[in-house]
């Protein structure tokens, strides 16, 4: 091929690949697999090595050829780079409101809100459609040049196109400077859940320290000076900002105008209203675990970018806009005492009891602080100021003590040598963490035993609280879970709080709790390190409580996913004459346990991954379908998974599989599989 055909054939492979590339990269709709895209990309590379004054900065092959450099050149921002404030309550969003209101009284305002995606905010400059400059925000006015990595972001265009369709002027004016002219767009770049796992996967293959989290990785890549590395961990950009005046009178139009141009964008939703941003935001707080990057929030816009330029800036945030944030998950507070709790299993838990404090919506006053060896990690002390963190509705752990605002009249805490409970002995069995009450008796050990016994996922005793628990052992009628189902309406009745209602509705949650599953129950029973799954696993591998009970610690350790120090455990406790009067003593009360159906184990040895929305099944449906046939179930993909199932509007986890070669099947395929 001469050097004319080989440069007609150089440009249509560019705007073939740079369409499939729109196409997987930004709408998530491959057209060919990842065979035929290589293939592609090879035969552009091959020649251009041919002929390499054809080469142009814009080419697909140069997401990951350039050469690592000495620093980053700093850049000057040409229009400054702002922050946001922050708010929490909808009572905090409305005083914004109030104030932004009283500078433009005579304005209309609507709203159009985005996604606040926790990544690193970058300036992308296009000259004549292409990328010659993306620079970090800096300190807002200058920032550094990281194009040769940003160039490794398969989503972010290399080169400008518009692929859809605009209102006429704007379309013209976009035209006019992709062909001549320059555009600036801003965007977030980041690092997906699945992305942060590999990277972490393979720093522990290699020993290396774990990263902590998936935003600062990608700020961390992005400043590398070799673009080979930043290339090495599979970073995304979503655009934001539309900086240049293409002719856009609202935010929402830059939105349009953004995808238009080939980039991806956020969920957004316009609101002529507060109620209907708050509604927006809780909508997305439900869905945000299921997306494929880290959000901490929405950005609220005044639609009307008139309004927004009149409104300003002040200090180093726009009037205009403002981050409405998800409730808040770290906040700092002053430890008052250390309590010791006693657990189920006798062990001690330090508590801390804090001033009160709001975090994530609610107002809190303890946090956890898990053992002896944390506290002296972390030399809490009483009177510390400290950062608590609360995830999902657990109590909170006390993460970091702020040494600076120490006085010196802070105290520290010792471990107990007696029960504060029995005053029994407090010991620390060799190998653990976990200072434990010696006392088997322990009366508060007994009330953790029977709160566990009745909760919701053992024999979900409704009615029955810790306080009923507490009120029914304080006047003798229990000493242990088995003694619940010898109670009588007679007993309950004169207690105080029980009138007759109350007594005959406890009276019929004990007696229609009694028929109970053979995984629940054992679940129930409380013994140490025997969570939910692994009851399951012991009720779909043995089928009844006899096989259990007299199962010896040699065939127990065969059991898959059952170690030494659980299968220890189990046979402790069965062998335990105290447990087994207990369960003789239940078993004589009424309590019934359903036959457990023993299914063949064909799926022994295979992993799922389900991702999507299946029709026949609930997802926890699914997951009990495939462990009941002796399968695994993995909340990600890897080259080790067998096969993803995949519902309707399959996630990232989807596209995972097919890069990898995963066996991807259906609803239908899968149904055939566990029958």
């Amino acid at each position: 091929m001469d050097k004319q055909a080989a440069k007609k054939r150089i440009i249509k492979l560019r705007n073939v690949i740079n369409h499939y590339s729109y196409k997987y990269y930004v709408l998530d709709n491959p057209e060919v697999n990842d065979a035929t895209w290589d293939s592609l990309i090879h035969e552009l590379f091959e020649l251009e090595q041919k002929y390499p004054d054809l080469i142009r900065p814009d080419s697909p092959t140069q997401r990951i050829s350039g050469n690592a450099l000495d620093k980053f050149i700093k850049v000057k921002h040409q229009k400054r780079m702002l922050s946001l404030e922050d708010v929490f309550y909808y009572e905090e969003l409305k005083s914004w409101q109030e104030r932004i209101q009283k500078l433009v009284p005579l304005e209309k305002l609507d709203y159009f809100a985005e996604l606040k995606v926790d990544g690193f905010a970058i300036a992308l400059i296009y000259e004549n459609g292409v990328l010659v400059q993306g620079a970090t925000r800096g300190d807002g006015q200058t920032g550094e040049d990281v194009t040769q990595n940003l160039k490794t972001i398969n989503s972010l265009p290399l080169r400008l196109e518009v692929h859809q369709k605009l209102p006429s002027l704007i379309e013209k004016k976009v035209k006019q400077l992709i062909k001549e002219g320059r555009i600036e767009i801003r965007g977030e770049v980041y690092m997906s859940e699945n992305a942060f796992e590999e990277v972490n996967k393979e720093r522990a293959k290699n020993k290396l320290p774990l990263y902590a989290n998936p935003r600062n990785t990608a700020a961390g890549s992005i400043r590398q000076l070799d673009p080979k590395i930043a290339a090495s961990r599979q970073l995304d950009f979503l655009a934001y900002d539309l900086v240049t005046d293409l002719g856009q009178k609202t935010h929402q139009e830059k939105h349009q105008i953004l995808k238009a141009l080939g980039f991806k964008t956020t969920q957004d939703q316009f609101s002529n209203n507060l109620e209907g941003l708050s509604k927006f935001r809780d909508k997305i707080s439900k869905i945000r675990k299921k997306l494929s990057y880290q959000i901490d929030g929405i950005v609220v816009n005044v639609n009307d970018n008139n309004i927004f330029n009149k409104l300003g800036v002040v200090g180093k945030a726009p009037r205009g806009a403002i981050a409405f944030k998800f409730s808040a998950k770290e906040t700092t507070t002053v430890v008052e005492d250390i309590v010791v709790q006693i657990g189920r299993t006798g062990a001690l838990t330090p508590v801390a009891h804090l001033k009160p404090v709001r975090l994530g919506g609610i107002l809190i006053t303890r946090a956890t602080l898990h053992n002896e060896d944390e506290i002296k990690r972390l030399d809490v002390r009483i009177g510390d100021t400290v950062i608590i963190q609360r995830a999902g509705d657990v109590i909170p752990d006390v993460v970091k003590v702020i040494e600076n605002l120490r006085t010196g009249q802070e105290k520290k805490f010792q471990m107990p040598i007696k029960c504060p409970v029995c005053g029994g002995l407090v010991i620390r069995p060799v190998g653990e963490v976990v200072h434990r009450c010696a006392n088997k008796k322990c009366g508060s050990i007994q009330r953790q035993r029977i709160i566990h016994f009745v909760s919701k996922k053992a024999f979900n005793i409704d009615g029955l609280g810790p306080q009923i628990v507490n009120q029914l052992m304080d006047e003798g009628l229990i000493s242990n879970s088995a003694d619940l189902f010898s109670l009588s309406y007679g007993d309950l009745i004169p207690l105080e709080r029980f009138a007759q209602k109350a007594s005959e509705n406890l009276i019929k949650s004990i007696e229609q709790s009694k028929k109970i599953s053979l995984a629940k129950f054992i679940f129930a029973l409380g013994i140490r390190h025997v969570g939910e799954e692994t009851a399951i696993t012991l009720a779909q591998y043995f089928g009844n409580l006899k096989k259990i009970s007299k199962i010896s610690l040699a065939e127990l350790s065969k059991v898959e996913d059952i170690g030494q120090v659980v299968a220890k455990s189990i046979v402790e406790w069965f062998n335990s004459k105290r447990n087994q009067v207990l369960i003789n003593k239940l078993l004589k009360d009424g309590v019934v346990i359903e036959k457990v159906k023993i299914f063949e184990k064909k799926l022994t040895g295979l992993t799922f991954v389900l991702t999507g929305e299946l029709n026949k099944l609930t997802r926890e449906q699914a997951k009990t379908k495939i462990r009941m046939l002796g399968g695994g179930v993995s909340s990600s993909v890897s080259k080790q998974t067998s096969f993803i199932v995949a519902g309707k509007n399959p996630g990232s986890k989807y596209e995972r599989g097919k890069k990898l070669g995963v066996k991807i099947i259906n609803e239908k395929e899968f149904l055939s599989k566990v029958k």
